[in-house]
Parts: C-alpha cells; structure tokens; sequence
C-alpha cells in the first residue's frame, strides 16, 4: 500500500519522524528527558490512521487519564473525529473497560465497584477485627501492601496459601495470619461485586489465560498497540501486553530507562531494559535532542545518570543556551536551609520578573516540607502543596458518593457501611455487626441481610428493622433511577432524599459552609459530565460518571485549581515526574536522606536513586538549586550529615557554590565557584555559655539551665527551645523587651503557645 505524507510529519525532527513513519513490528522508542515523547506518540496514532489503520484496531496506553485526554484530542485536530474511537487510557481505565465488557466470564456482576485504598484498607481493618487479630501486628497499610505486591505478581490468594515458603516467611515476619487475611479479603470483595485496583490487571490476566477466546477476541481487536512509561510498567502490565500483542507483534513502547523510579510501585526496569531479548525483531529510535533544559543542565545530568551500569546507551544533547550554572546552598539546619530557599526564589522573582508558578521545590520525603513551609510564609510566598488530600477524599465527598455506589451496586459493602447509619437512623455498629455475622455464616452479601431482614433472627428492635426497611427501599428507587436519569439529575436527587443536604445545613460554622461548598463543587462536576456530547441515544449516566472519578490518578487528582494558579509549588520527587519549570530547588541532598538510607544496601536501589535524581534535575528549563544542611532534625533531635554523593558527580564546570562566609544570620555568600569538596562530618553543637553545665542526652549536646531565666536574653526567631510540658519547638515570633518579652513558639506537637520569658520554663536547644 502506497503511503500517504500528512503534513503534520514536516513538525518532527529527523529521529521523531522516522519512529513515527515506522508503523509494523515491534519498536522501543527510547526518549530522553525533554525529547518530545508525547508528540511522537501522538502523531505516530495520526500516522496510522492516516495510512487507513481502523482507529477501533489502535490501543494507547498512558500513565494519566488527563495525558490520554489531550493526546485524543491532538490525534482529532490532525486527523479528524475518527480518533475518538481510539482505544485509549490508563492500564486501569482500558482494562477496567475489558472487564465490563466480559464480566460474567469471571463471574462479576458488569456493575462491578472499584475500591480505592481508603476502601481497601477499611474492609481489611474489618476482617482484622473479625478475626480477633491485632492491628498493631496486622496494620491494614502493611497487609494492602503485600496483597498488592502479590497480585502484581500474579500470585493468587489460594497460591499464596499453599506455598510452603510464603508460610515460613509469614511465620518468621509474625504474620502468620496474613494467607488467611488475603483468602478473606478476596472472598469479600466477591461478594460485594468490587474490584481493588489491582485486580483490574490481575483479573484481565486470568480472563486472556482462562479463556482462548476472549484472548483471540482481543489479539484481533488490537492490532497496534502503544505503550507510554513503558519503564514504569509491572510484571502483570508486562504480561498483558506479552499476550495481547502476541498474535500480531505490532507494539510500540516509549520510554526512558533513566527515570525509571517506581519500583516501590513494583515497576520492573528490566522490561524496558530486555524489550530486544523478548521481541528480537525490534526496531530502536533514539530520541535525544531536549528541547527543555539549557545545555549546563543536560550536561550535568548525563554526567550523573552515567554512573548507572544498567542502562540503555544514549547521549542526549539539546541547542538551547548554556544557562545558568548549578547553585548549591549549604545550610546550617533544616530551618536554616528553608530560610535560604525562600530568600532565593524571593531574590529570583526580583531579579528575573518571574511569576511563582515558575518555581517546584523538590524534596525526597514529605516530612521536608515543614520548615520550607514556614520560611515561605514569612516572606509571604504563597505556595501549594502537591498531591495533598484529594477533593474526592474529603469525608462529605465520599459520604455523598457512596450512596452513588450503592444506587449502581447495593452489594457494595464499603459503601454500605459507611452510610447505613448516616445521617443517623439508629442503625447502630451493633445492629451492624450482627448482620455481618448473618452475611458470613450464609455466605452471602451483607445487603442480602437488609433486603430479607425477616428470614434472619438478628434479636433487633421493630424500630430498627422498620429503619432498615426504609433504607433498603430507598436504595432501591435510586437503582431503579441510575439508566434513565443523567449523572447530575440523580445526584442532585440523591443529595436530598438521602437527608445529606438537610443534615450538612445544620452545621453552621465556617467548616460546615465549607463542605456544602465542596458538595456543591462536586454537583457541578456532575453537571459538567452530564452536558458532555454523547453518541445519539447515550444518557451520561451516573454510573458512568463514577467510572471516571473511581479510575482517577494520582496526577488527574492533583490538577490545578484557578486559585492556584500562581503559586510555588511543593512536592516530593516521585510526585513531579511529568512536569517542568523554569526554577527547580532539590532539597536535602544529604547521605541517608538523598540518597534514602534504605536505598543503600544493593547497587540496584542505589542506582533508582540516581535516576531519581536524574528526574529531579530534569525537571527544570533555566536554573536548578540544590540545598543540603550539616545538621537536620530527625526524631526530636539534631543529626550531623554528609553532602549527598551525588553531588560530588555534578561536573564542576557546571556547579556554582554560594558559600557562607560569616553565621547564618547575617545572610552574606560568597559567590564564587568554587569546587565542591565533602566535609569532614560534624556535630552541631550549641555555642559554649560561660557557667553552664553540658550534659550529654540522646547523643545531642544539650544545656542544662539554671533556675533564674537570664539565659532567655538572648533567644531570636528561629531558635529551637525544649518546654518540661510540650516538648520541643521552634520560635516563630519575639515581642517585647526582656524581662518582659514574649516569644511565640510552635511546639511538635502542632500547638502554638505565647510564653513570657519571665516565667517560661524553656531551654535553648538549638
């Protein structure tokens, strides 16, 4: 067949183009940082349809519903409205699609639920208790870990339970219990017709092994199939496309071995990394040239991620300026290292005209944000946290949507139990927990209890049962409306028959304003989805709405609010992956934080930290900032650190080290480059006071004070001080002349208390 040349090919460079143009056969497009990935994904799915390939024959695979979204909407402005029949989404969406559509093979209801974690965790916290184990042995984040671990291995609960091995490791690790915790928390979820995400992979594995049909049905469907982050992919992600490209070979997979940094996730780099040895006929495209960074960052980048030995060769390269060197900060303290990092973006937004939303500072752990937090806001740099709690894990949020789940599958027993007795109708936990014991010893749902109360002998009041009845009832009539109705006018009707409205409406304070705010938000999101042009005949129907939020991301939840739109931006490492700015902080590039001291005992973690790294310093277009302190708080007390090793493999032409020439508190660099050189680690300790006693507590210098508090005189903001009552904190604000002064201190416990220091029973820590 004689190919067409759209005119969209002329936009990609030479490498772009040609992995673009190569449609059969297996190919891994390799795509350094800032190479244009996404654009050649999108235009190669232009490219096919354009060449005649059915768009129903396509599959895409992305990492985010919103990624997805825009790469579908680009592929209909190049080619036309015959790409909305692309099959296209995350693993979960697409597959979670699959499932519906052969559900009574694996003997689901099509109306299956979707747990999220919180659903997960609160049905294992419940067979916990059933089982009249301990919770502090049996944690339900620990168990959801491993079951997830296991089913991404695809190693089912009956396997797991007859693997003499996994016992031993159980008995050994003091869960002996865990086979039958997993055992149980497959039946339940069975039985109330839901899915954890997990199983959206797990159960697609065994519906294609199970049955050769279905597997036909679909190797045929799918004729070219594409992988974004194919890096980031697991072993049952891996084996789903092993058996679905099988027939036909025609995959493509996208990605960089170099920022590959989910194994905690359990992304297995090796797929990446072994795509040759498992489909021999590839052909490799190289995507080199970034279009992001000045040529100093991605020099200093290569530099790093060279010192990986499992990677796939490549040498990216960019023609953009040579930019700014690499400032590197040294602090005295964590509290110390915020101050300088607001100092600079504040000097930066002076100096550059530059906007806040042009600044991410990166950290590798959450517990680092506290002190960035606290300097911005005293120079008044408004900043947001990213990927803090998501709008729909807010508790009226989830209380209104699972009575939406319940209307779609009243065998949802999560659901069921959150909103029972909610708002109240004296449907007490005991009234509950009789009927979960009825469920279990018939081995049915615990809404097959409520819908035949009269076959059970539960011993509850005609009041309750009368109760339950109603609730039963009105279950019913919402189910009954879920076909015919769109998504907002049976949620908006939900909301009020259900007595939510009415119940939030009573709380008058500024709290209760605020979450019928946030139930309203929710109503207009579904009025958004339910104005959405749909095939002619198609109702935008609750439950489809909820197939939307329930396969949400972590990034989709994560999307920017209009008030946020000029803010700094604050996140973990992990958590920026994808994302770009012009000014970048890393913080904390301290051994044992950076890399973490749990990622040193094999060179394989090791070498994920590096690439982390690798992403960090990726991120940015103009300038990157990296911060270490030789002391930084841990448990209540100070510890000494070492810089981070990678810095001393940031090329030194490339690095420009703002050194203190004087105390902290004077605020005065030297800005010349200098070479970086570790230090000798050293304890911080206070400075020495005449006629004061040193005792040594926690393996921290620590100053034992007299009775009389002259030594107060000379307490400053920023100080740390030990109260006998509230522990450690840090002074926020001093007022006032001693004797008489006043400081405000935030202790650790989050309280806040105004002491005259006088009276105050504090000492200097710190």
């Amino acid at each position: 067949m004689e190919r067409k040349h759209p005119g969209f090919l002329d936009e990609l460079n030479e490498e772009q183009r040609k992995a673009v143009e190569c449609t059969d056969g297996p190919v891994m497009i390799i795509a350094g940082a800032g190479s244009g990935k996404t654009r050649v994904l999108t235009y190669r799915i232009a490219y096919l349809l354009s060449q005649g390939v059915d768009a129903f024959r396509v599959l895409s695979l992305t990492f985010t519903n919103k990624a997805a979204a825009e790469m579908k909407e680009r592929i209909i402005h190049l080619v036309g409205s015959e790409a909305r029949n692309i099959w296209m989404g995350t693993f979960h969406s697409v597959f979670a699609r699959l499932l519906r559509r052969e559900a009574d093979k694996i003997g689901y209801p099509a109306n299956f639920t979707i747990y999220d974690t919180d659903d997960s965790k609160s049905l294992l916290k419940s067979i916990t208790k059933e089982l009249g184990l301990n919770d502090s042995t049996y944690k339900a984040s620990s168990l959801l870990g491993r079951i997830s671990m296991m089913k991404n291995m695809l190693i089912s609960a009956e396997t797991y339970s007859g693997d003499a091995q996994y016992g031993t490791e159980d008995r050994a690790a003091r869960r002996e219990h865990f086979a039958q915790i997993y055992l149980t928390y497959n039946k339940r979820l069975f039985k109330a017709g839901a899915m954890d995400f997990d199983d959206l992979l797990f159960q697609t594995n065994m519906l294609l092994r199970d049955h050769p049909d279905v597997l036909f049905k679909y190797q045929d469907m799918f004729r070219y199939i594409l992988v974004d982050e194919y890096q980031d992919t697991n072993f049952s992600q891996y084996m789903i496309l092993r058996q679905l490209a099988a027939r036909h070979q025609n995959i493509t997979v996208v990605g960089d071995d170099a920022q590959s940094i989910y194994a905690f996730r359990g992304a297995n780099i090796q797929n990446i990394l072994n795509f040759q040895k498992h489909y021999p006929d590839t052909q490799v495209f190289k995507l080199e040239q970034n279009y992001r960074s000045t040529k100093t960052l991605v020099h200093a980048a290569n530099l790093v991620i060279s010192k990986n030995r499992d990677q796939l060769q490549k040498t990216v390269w960019t023609s953009n300026g040579e930019g700014e060197k690499i400032q590197l900060l040294r602090a005295f303290s964590d509290t110390d290292e915020g101050k300088q990092i607001a100092q600079s973006i504040f000097d930066f937004k002076v100096s550059k005209h530059a906007a806040n939303n042009e600044f991410a500072i990166l950290y590798r752990t959450n517990a680092q944000s506290r002190a960035i937090e606290e300097a911005l806001r005293k120079l008044n740099i408004p900043y947001r946290i990213y990927g803090g709690i998501s709008f729909y894990q807010r508790k009226e949020i989830k209380d209104l949507m699972a009575y939406f789940r319940l209307a779609i599958n009243a065998h949802d027993e999560e659901a069921l139990r959150r909103v029972i007795n909610y708002p109240r109708r004296e449907i007490g936990d005991t009234t509950f927990d009789k009927m979960i014991v009825a469920a279990a010893d018939n081995d049915i749902s615990i809404w097959m209890v409520l819908d035949n109360l009269s076959d059970f002998n539960l011993g509850i009041s005609a009041r309750v049962s009368e109760k339950i009845t109603e609730f039963v009832n009105m279950i019913k009539s919402f189910a009954a409306m879920v076909p015919n109705y769109t998504a907002y006018q049976l949620g908006d009707y939900i909301y009020y028959t259900a007595g939510i409205k009415r119940e939030l409406e009573q709380d008058r304070t500024p709290e209760g304003f605020n979450r019928i705010e946030n139930i309203q938000e929710l109503l207009n999101g579904l009025k958004d989805f339910s104005e959405k042009p749909m095939e002619e005949g198609i109702i935008p129907t609750l439950n489809m709405f909820m197939e939307d939020v329930a396969l949400l991301t972590n990034e989709d939840r994560n999307k920017d609010d209009e008030q946020d739109k000029n803010r700094v931006l604050l996140m973990t490492i992990h958590s920026a992956k994808g994302l770009e700015f012009n000014y970048v902080y890393i913080a904390g590039l301290e051994e044992n934080l950076f890399p973490s001291q749990m990622s040193l005992t094999s060179r394989e973690e090791l070498e994920e930290e590096r690439r982390l790294f690798y992403v960090a310093v990726t991120r940015a277009k103009k300038q990157v900032v990296l911060t270490y302190a030789i002391s930084r708080y841990r448990y209540g007390t100070p510890q000494s650190n070492e810089p981070s090793r990678f810095l001393e493999e940031i090329p030194q032409e490339c690095l420009l080290n703002l050194s203190y020439r004087q105390e902290p508190s004077e605020q005065v660099f030297s800005r010349t480059p200098t070479a970086f050189k570790r230090p000798a680690p050293a304890v911080v300790a206070p400075p020495s006071i005449a006629g004061k006693k040193l005792v040594s507590m926690n393996k921290a210098a620590q100053i034992t004070l007299p009775v009389d508090n002259s030594h107060l005189n000379g307490l400053k903001v920023g100080m740390r001080v030990e109260h006998e009552r509230f522990g450690q904190g840090e002074v926020l604000t001093m007022e006032g002349v001693y004797p008489n002064s006043k400081a405000l201190v935030m202790f650790a416990n989050g309280e806040k208390k105004q002491l005259l220091l006088k009276f105050a029973k504090l000492k200097i820590v710190g």
